[in-house]
């Protein structure tokens, strides 16, 4: 995320709270497509990480785009931590580590979102070239140590250090570590809100495993193929995972709004102040108890907008819903992401029909497949056959929602095509996490750092 909200507007009710939610919804002509993408900076001379001091430091880096493309710049306390396009709405920020993340503007095609994602990249080589940086996209930083990790100075960031690992094992790798695709999504109504929720949730770990892209930790092999993905299984479970109470008869806004009022704060937010609210849930907060330093602090929409954006479950919700469980992946894979998710939910006879696939899939399912995908990925046992099987038939029907919804491009393709990779995957059954170990073990001869020649933007 790169800006914290500072709304100021009086907070007063659980019902409020209900209703920011069902803001959210619009006509399906106004559905639009937000991706977001992570990616290692390193040094090309010697692959190490990037440092946000310096004259070739991140800090330079976002200076030196800022004056390129005229954004403007975001700001902690005088620190330059992102930028934002005014104009069309995408941002630029720094995740804890240091990963630069794009936080694409709202589209209407993937056409335009893959145009927005390599119009990006070439922004950032303009600038980063000049700099001997180059950038990474994997799920998990291949080489270096938690403690050769550099990290950025945004305060949130600081009260979020202090804070994991009273909550998981792996909050601080999580943190500093890994890197991710996401498409944020629309819906039309609290109903259509539920029935995307269901299969995103369903089918997250399918995600998972198409862009399995994390084989290796601390120089070598990890393990796992998406260990991006098993960290997240104990990063800090009050707050993320598959929220099973999703599929109860109900379900809806005010049920997610009660999920999200018992999870720990993490700040209250004002002025350029953050002021650590890890102490009390935000049904706490609400109810009149109040953090040390915030003792007179009203309750306002800002804080919970906030909140909102600091809960971490697989499919989150917020004024749309964000798809959470892919890896960071190489550039030719990032438009591969929003496609697979916009062709499921996007076109009405698709999700549907992906409703009545899923329709007997049980929570207990649905979790053991979480819990398996990180380290088996597509060659997980799934009922009589493996979950290769359910990602063809799912890629297939996501080629058919694409086709369906026939936007075009100027030279007459529809938007299917952004599904090639994932095709690729499907055909061979190997995982861009498979296909990366076997050139470790074979033509890299155990070189890690081959991994930032062959598979850099």
């Amino acid at each position: 995320m790169a800006r914290d909200t500072a709304d100021d507007t009086p907070l007063e009710s659980r019902a409020a709270l209900i209703e920011a939610l069902s803001e959210g919804c619009k006509p399906k002509d106004a559905w639009r497509i937000g991706t977001e993408h992570e990616k290692f900076g390193f040094y090309t001379d010697d692959y190490s990480p990037i440092p946000y001091e310096g004259k070739r430091g991140v800090k330079a880096l976002l200076e030196g785009m800022k004056a390129n493309l005229g954004w403007d710049g975001i700001y902690d306390h005088e620190r330059i931590i992102g930028l934002f396009d005014p104009v069309g709405g995408g941002a630029i920020s720094l995740e804890p580590g240091g990963q630069f993340e794009l936080s694409g503007a709202p589209l209407e095609t993937l056409h335009q979102t893959c145009r927005e994602v390599h119009g990006h990249l070439a922004h950032v080589r303009e600038i980063s070239d000049a700099l001997g940086i180059g950038f990474l996209g994997l799920g998990a930083s291949p080489k270096w140590t938690l403690e050769e990790t550099p990290q950025m100075p945004k305060s949130r960031y600081d009260i979020m250090r202090n804070y994991m690992p009273k909550v998981g094992r792996h909050g601080l790798d999580m943190m500093h570590r890994t890197c991710t695709i996401q498409v944020n999504l629309d819906f039309e109504s609290e109903a259509d809100m539920v029935r995307k929720m269901r299969v995103g949730l369903s089918l997250q770990a399918v995600a998972t495993a198409l862009f399995a892209s994390s084989p290796f930790l601390n120089g070598k092999p990890n393990g796992f193929l998406s260990y991006r993905g098993e960290i997240w299984r104990d990063v800090d479970n009050n707050r993320s995972g598959l929220l099973p109470f999703a599929f109860d008869a109900g379900f809806g806004f005010e049920s997610y709004v009660d999920y999200a009022l018992d999870i720990p704060m993490y700040f209250i937010k004002r002025g350029a102040d953050y002021i650590d609210a890890t102490s009390v849930t935000f049904r706490e907060y609400m109810n009149g108890k109040r953090p040390t330093g915030a003792e007179k602090a009203d309750v306002t929409q800002g804080d919970w907008k906030n909140h909102l954006s600091t809960v971490f479950p697989d499919v989150r919700l917020k004024s749309f819903l964000e798809m959470r469980g892919a890896d960071g992946n190489p550039w030719r894979r990032i438009c591969a992401l929003p496609a697979f998710w916009v062709g499921l939910l996007y076109d009405e006879d698709t999700l549907a029909e992906t409703e009545d696939y899923l329709a007997d899939w049980t929570n207990e399912e649905r979790q053991t497949m979480r819990d398996t995908v990180p380290k088996l990925a597509l060659n997980m046992p799934f009922r009589k056959g493996k979950l290769l099987d359910v990602a063809k038939r799912v890629v297939m029907l996501s080629h058919q929602g694409l086709i369906r919804r026939n936007q075009l491009n100027g030279a007459g393709f529809d938007e299917s095509q952004y599904l090639t990779p994932v095709d690729e995957t499907v055909v061979s059954g190997k995982t861009p996490a498979e296909l990366m170990l076997g050139k470790y073990h074979g033509e890299w001869g155990g070189d890690i750092d081959r991994v930032f020649e062959d598979f850099a933007y």
